[in-house]
Order: structure tokens, then C-alpha cells, then sequence
């Protein structure tokens, strides 16, 4: 719809000018105001359809131009709303809409996105790094943002230097209120013009992809905000909303819920999706709070919702929309990813819709991140008593394709930043967190970190300032950020932990039951097991000394990467290289190793040939079988 609605820069009968277009069923006339006829109502009406479309053509108005839609109600009031499709937006607190062309846009990107379309980017390796654009970094001037170009280089420079492949957008539809975060939008076919303009977002986009790094955007189908200039009761009726607050109302947030029965507001959404991908080349969509869409009572107390046609709770509409928008996606645009925010057991979220799932590529595991901060926030003297937190995450960690996320919304609302959740003094503290990084990237799953994570910020995140970079002069963050880097890299180097994330056979546990140590350990395979990891976690600060855990074959098990590092602000206690396994039986093995393991550590072995290979047996000498 992107392509009809909204405003178009054209000729009409040899006169430049713009076409206007907007959905508003209701209204009794529709007016364009703007910058070019001093916002006059009456200046220029548009004509009505059978449809509900309002149109018309206005010469002499070109790109730039500043309007809005003036509407009169069935009631005769006048109301001023912005453009539903426009393409850009003044900025905020400002209101109005933006005439922008998009359509002579050199991309340079023909490289990258035919290696998309051909990526399997389930057995590749992904580090998601979830960014918010206004306060990563900040200017000397606080009055203004960096721009959409200087945003780009730095973060390209940074992105390469720590190993990430995904970078993640908090919302960058155009949104008034800057305390949302970007999650109560008002131009879903408009990129923030606090950082520039829509080219601005086109050469961002492009210059990414130009240096091989992959950008997912959150994208908020689930609702949208109050605001007077907004999609709310936009022609003086409920038209992008449902009119009962039942199910037109989040209780929550306060916002409007779209009406996804409506053809109209379906065709708005799907055509929103599918613009980032087309018009931008977006590598894939975040989709926020699907569980909110999934259910009719979604923080509802009984009596303030309505059922479904056959009684249940399940919004059968919102559900169609989630299956269409993932098949019409993937089928046009090959090689995205579309991710879903789904805090619930809902089945088959990221299962094909031709086999009854939701058509998603993949789901946050919000599961795992709440039992791995809970575990983690813990006394290690405590965490006898609670072995199966972490354990427990693998009795499902196969039935969807999942992304364990340690998002902005773990350092937000008084939780403190995750370095201040950790437990014990400060040494203690930075060596909890190095482990929750080690074992988020060791198990089956994809990563995502927020940023600021990687350096270890104490203070929990602040949306009108910037990560504190300085913090990189002090060693322990300074041996944070290069720990996260080379945890990143170590990961993309090695098959065994990212080519089997989502199938079973590149997982086996080896002990996951040692309670009273507090240690756990499991097995990653490549997927043509010409590779073999052993990961081993030691969830205390006392050192284990002479550990026995059975390995999967003999061999040289070589010591590939300990969180224990000097350089990571550890205190290198490590294995002196490797340790080679002895035919003594463990853990339900024929063989198994005898290892130190550091203090609150994750110590990663590969297994090798041995170094010291056994001598053939000698002969047996000829005699009498014994029966015994």
C-alpha cells in the first residue's frame, strides 16, 4: 500500500507535484494542509471513493514539503492528523509529516544481499548486538544526536572489532515520545529523523551491509500509542483500533490495539513489514511482544475480555496476521530472519505455518534468561539447592529455534545493570558475569547482548545519556570488552558451537547433576563431528582440583579458552595446555579426564589426537584359556 498511500512526488499533466492519499472512511471531507498553503483548512480537499480513500493531486508540491491531514468528523470537528504512509516526519516534539522520494536510491549493497539470499543462517554463527541509537554514543553537544552517517562508522569499527555479525535497531519507526524507547510508534513507514533524513537511513543501511554486517530492526505490530496526531480514532471513529476498549485497549501501556480482523489495518501492517524490507533492505524483523497479540487476555482479569467465536482465549485474527506476515515475507525476501519477542509456551512459534507454527525463523528463549538471572543473582553458597535452573533449560531447548537474549529490558526499571545483579565483591562480580557470557554462547542457541554489556557498566541503562566509554581505562572492563570479543570470535571459529544450535545432535550432557560442586558439563559436536568441544562450568568461587568428568573418546584434550584468563581480569588458573584422558571409566564413559577448574570460571577443551599415544599390548603368550 506504500506505493498508493500517502504522498508521491510526480508530474500530472505536465505539472510537478505531489499525489496525496489517506484511508478515512468516516469522515464527512479531508484536507491537505501544510507549509505550502499557511495550514488552512479549505485550502486544498481531496476527493472521496467508494473505498473510504481520500485523494488528489497538488502542483508546485514537492519534496520537503511539511502537511498533515485535515479532517472533518461526521460530528463537524476538525481534527489535524499525521500521514499513516508518509515516508518522514519533523522532529519531535514537532508532529508533522515530510514529502520524500524514495525512489532514486543507489544501492551498492548487490554483494551482500545475494549472499543473504543464499546464507543458511541457522548453522552460522550469530552475536546479535542490540543497540539504541540515541544513546550509544552521544556527541560533546548533548542538544543533538549523532547522525545516521557518523552512527555508521563508529558502529561498523566497533561491530568488526568485538566479533558481532547482527546488528540489532530498537525501534526506528518514527516515534514521539523519546521515554518509549521507539515502542509506541507513530510512522510505521518512517526511520527517526532525529539521526536524518530517509536517505540518511538508506546510505546507513547500505554501509553496513558493504562491511558484511547483517541489521534486524524491532518492529511493534502489538500496538500504538494515544497521541492526538497518531492512528487513534483517526477519522473520529475507531478505525485502525477496535472500538471496544475490551480488545481495542492495553491496559499495560495504555495504547491502542489494532484490529487485525480489519482488511484495511491487516493491509497497513503487512505492507509495514514488508516496506523495510523492500524500500531499506532490512536483514529482518524483531517483532515486540507477540505473546501480548497471541492472547485476547493478555493482563486481563475475567470480565475484561472477549473470547474467540469458539470461546477459548486465543485471538485468532491476530494469529492469521502473525502466519501471513512470516509467509509473505520469506517468500519475498529470502535469507531474512524474522525473530519474535514470545514469552509464553505458545507451540511451534518458529515452526513452518505449512506444519502449524507461527512462520517465525526463530524465538527469544525468555525462559532461559529469566532462570539464568535468577540462578546467577544468587549466593553461590545457594546454588546447591538450585542445580536444575540452569539445567532444566535443555529439556526444551530443542522445540523452537531460539535466541537467548540478555536485552535492554534485563538493565532497565530498577534492575540495575548486569554486572551490579552479580553477587559477591567486585572481583566476584565481574568473574559471575564472564560465566553468564560463557555459558549464554556455549549452549545450543543463538546470542544477543545489549549494548553496554560488553563493557561491564555498572549503572543500569539511561536512555538520555551514553554507554560510559571511559570505563575502558579501568582494567576490568577494559578485560571485559576483551573477553565478550574474544568469546565472539572463538565462537564463529569453531563449528561445534554454532552449526547444530537447533537440532539435538550437536548437544550431549556429561554431567549436569553435581549439585554439591556447583559444576556442569556438556558436549558440542560439529555437524560432521570432525570436531568435538567439552565445556565445563564451576558455578562457585572455590577451585576444583583434580575434577574427573568423563569424556566422550581418548585423546589430548587441549585447553582451547578459559573466562579464568589473566587478560580477562582472571587469575590463570588453567591446565597448563590440556590434560590427556585415561581409560578410566565416568559419568557412563570408558574414558574420562582430571582437571583443574578456576573459580567461577567456564573452561572450554577440544579433543586431539594424543600426545602420548599408548604402546600396542604385547602378544599373548600361547597356553591354556582360562574359563574364569
Amino acid at each position: 500500500m506504500y506505493h498508493t498511500q500517502g504522498a508521491h512526488p510526480a508530474v500530472h499533466e505536465g505539472r510537478s507535484g505531489t499525489w496525496f492519499s489517506v484511508w478515512a472512511p468516516n469522515a464527512r471531507e479531508v484536507c491537505v494542509v501544510g507549509d505550502f498553503n499557511y495550514w488552512q483548512h479549505g485550502a486544498f480537499y481531496l476527493n472521496s471513493s467508494d473505498s473510504g480513500v481520500w485523494w488528489g493531486f497538488i502542483p508546485g508540491v514537492s519534496a520537503g514539503a511539511h502537511y498533515k491531514y485535515s479532517i472533518r468528523t461526521q460530528w463537524g470537528t476538525l481534527i489535524e492528523k499525521s500521514d499513516p504512509y508518509a515516508f518522514a516526519a519533523e522532529i519531535p516534539p514537532k508532529t508533522a509529516s515530510i514529502v520524500a522520494d524514495l525512489s532514486n536510491f543507489e544501492w551498492n549493497d548487490q554483494e551482500w544481499m545475494t549472499k543473504r539470499r543464499e546464507t543458511d543462517w541457522f548453522s552460522k554463527p550469530i552475536s546479535i548486538y542490540e543497540v539504541h541509537l540515541g544513546s550509544w554514543k552521544r556527541p560533546w553537544d548533548k542538544r543533538r544526536y549523532h547522525t545516521y552517517a557518523e552512527l555508521a562508522e563508529m558502529l561498523i569499527e566497533h561491530m568488526h572489532d568485538m566479533g558481532f555479525t547482527h546488528l540489532q535497531l530498537m525501534p526506528i519507526t518514527e516515534f514521539p515520545f523519546d521515554g518509549s524507547w521507539g515502542y509506541q510508534p507513530t510512522g510505521y513507514f518512517a526511520p527517526t529523523s532525529r539521526f536524518g533524513t530517509p536517505k540518511d537511513f538508506q546510505l546507513f543501511i547500505d554501509a553496513l551491509h558493504r562491511a558484511d554486517i547483517s541489521v534486524l530492526v524491532d518492529w511493534v505490530p502489538g500496538h500504538f500509542p494515544t497521541d492526538a496526531h497518531g492512528l487513534g480514532r483517526f477519522d473520529g471513529t475507531a478505525l485502525y483500533e477496535h472500538e471496544d476498549p475490551r480488545m481495542g485497549f492495553h491496559p499495560d501501556w495504555n495504547t491502542y490495539i489494532f484490529n487485525y480482523g480489519r482488511n484495511e489495518v491487516r493491509s497497513f501492517l503487512l505492507s509495514s513489514a514488508r516496506f523495510w524490507c523492500d524500500q531499506y533492505h532490512i536483514d529482518g524483523l524483531r517483532v515486540d511482544a507477540v505473546a501480548s497479540m497471541l492472547y485476547l487476555d493478555y493482563s486481563r482479569n475475567s470480565g475484561e475480555w472477549i473470547p474467540n467465536p469458539f470461546g477459548g482465549r486465543e485471538n485468532l485474527e491476530a494469529i492469521q496476521f502473525l502466519k501471513d506476515m512470516n509467509t509473505s515475507l520469506h517468500g519475498e525476501f529470502p535469507g531474512i530472519l524474522t525473530i519474535a519477542e514470545e514469552s509464553t509456551a505458545w507451540p511451534g512459534v518458529s515452526r513452518p505455518v505449512y506444519d502449524g507454527g507461527l512462520g517465525f525463523s526463530a524465538k527469544w528463549d525468555m525462559g532461559w534468561m529469566n532462570d539464568t538471572l535468577r540462578y546467577l543473582r544468587r549466593d553461590p553458597i545457594y546454588r546447591s539447592h538450585h542445580q536444575n535452573e540452569l539445567s532444566f533449560r535443555m529439556v526444551y531447548a530443542f522445540t523452537e529455534n531460539f535466541i537467548m537474549p540478555l536485552s535492554h529490558d534485563e538493565v532497565v526499571h530498577g534492575k540495575g545493570s548486569l554486572l551490579s545483579q552479580m553477587p559477591g565483591d567486585e572481583w566476584q562480580k565481574f568473574a559471575n558475569l564472564r560465566l553468564m557470557f560463557g555459558y549464554q554462547s556455549t549452549i545450543p542457541g543463538k546470542t544477543l547482548i545489549f549494548m553496554g554489556d560488553e563493557i561491564a557498566q555498572p549503572q543500569e541503562w539511561n536512555h538520555d545519556s551514553q554507554i560510559d566509554w571511559p570505563l575502558l581505562e579501568k582494567p576490568r572492563h577494559a578485560g571485559m570488552q576483551a573477553y565478550v570479543r574474544d568469546l565472539n570470535k572463538f565462537v564463529a571459529a569453531h563449528p561445534a558451537l554454532h552449526e547444530r544450535d537447533f537440532t539435538s545432535d550437536g548437544f550431549e550432557w556429561i554431567s549436569g547433576d553435581d549439585a554439591a560442586n556447583c559444576v556442569y558439563a556438556w558436549c558440542r559436536f560439529s555437524a560432521d563431528r570432525s570436531e568435538t568441544l567439552v565445556i565445563v562450568l564451576n558455578m562457585t568461587p572455590v577451585p576444583r582440583h583434580n575434577y574427573g568428568i568423563g569424556v566422550p573418546e581418548l585423546g589430548y584434550y587441549r585447553e582451547v579458552f578459559n573466562s579464568d584468563a589473566k587478560r580477562y581480569g582472571g587469575g590463570d588458573v588453567g591446565n597448563a595446555g590440556g590434560v590427556e584422558s585415561l581409560p578410566v571409566p565416568s559419568h557412563g564413559r570408558a574414558q574420562s579426564i582430571s582437571i583443574t577448574l578456576a573459580p567461577l570460571s567456564l573452561t572450554i577443551f577440544k579433543v586431539e589426537p594424543s600426545k602420548t599415544p599408548m604402546k600396542p599390548a604385547a602378544p599373548a603368550k600361547a597356553g591354556p584359556v582360562s574359563k574364569k
